[in-house]
């Protein structure tokens, strides 16, 4: 058994949570009180989440997407209430870690799917809030593009959107999860073969296509598991609690 303010200190140290102007309110956003037997991570603070947690014994959840953003709950009525008094009645904690953990070169989303995909030089890349949240890199031998797509495909798991206006063979991947299709404008400016996000947005179709780069988006939700999943593991390396990340399959 650990303790949850132990957990989160020693996650707010390791993500350097301090260190990021985000409009997630990062850290431990609900309190339970104060023992962890089993820990349980998710990408989004859902009440479907939260049961799943609760059906696995779960005193703490760790998110990626948190309850808590801007003036969120401000007001704990609605479905604020539900999720709120959900946590609170099952004596579950919530810690969340947005831009944070989108942007550890070791745990975070974008370098473990660079390192996932085989690219290799990574370096910092994506400015988003004032700190670069993504990293770039190159792939061990230039492939054709066509052979890339299925390589993310096998790689994330998810159905692709692409938007195919650039080199037919690649070879420099930039790597952004999650909604960071506007990104592609520093891609195209750095010459970059690829730029690999979750979500397209109109305005990345005219960039990609402007610039004459290719874009590949493999779902919000599919690329920024790989965050969550890695601190299921480090939490149970470091705490000796068992530690799970739990998978709602979202196709979006």
């Amino acid at each position: 058994m650990a303790k949850t303010s132990d957990i989160a200190a020693f996650l707010d140290k390791e993500l350097r949570v301090s260190e990021f102007t985000d409009s997630s309110h990062n850290g431990l956003q609900v309190e339970n009180s104060g023992r962890v037997r089993r820990v349980c991570c998710g990408v989004d603070a859902s009440l479907e989440f939260f049961q799943a947690a609760k059906k696995r014994g779960a005193d703490l959840l760790i998110c990626h997407h948190g309850l808590s953003w801007g003036d969120s709950l401000k007001k704990i009525t609605g479905l604020n209430y539900r999720r709120m008094s959900f946590l609170i009645r099952n004596d579950m904690a919530l810690y969340a870690c947005h831009l944070p953990l989108d942007a550890h070169p070791k745990y975070g989303n974008n370098a473990r799917i660079c390192r996932a995909l085989g690219l290799r030089s990574l370096r910092k890349f994506g400015v988003y809030q004032g700190k670069k949240i993504g990293f770039a890199g190159s792939l061990p031998r230039s492939m054709s593009y066509d052979a890339f797509k299925k390589h993310v495909r096998h790689v994330i798991g998810n159905p692709l959107q692409t938007m195919d206006f650039g080199k037919k063979t690649v070879r420099s991947v930039a790597v952004v999860s999650g909604g960071a299709g506007s990104e592609i404008d520093e891609a195209g400016r750095l010459g970059i073969d690829v730029y690999l996000s979750g979500e397209p947005v109109l305005h990345a179709y005219h960039l990609a296509q402007e610039y004459g780069i290719n874009a590949v988006f493999a779902g919000h939700y599919a690329t920024e598991v790989f965050g969550v999943q890695a601190l299921a593991g480090l939490v149970e390396r470091r705490f000796r609690v068992p530690a799970e990340f739990v998978d709602l399959k979202i196709p979006y």
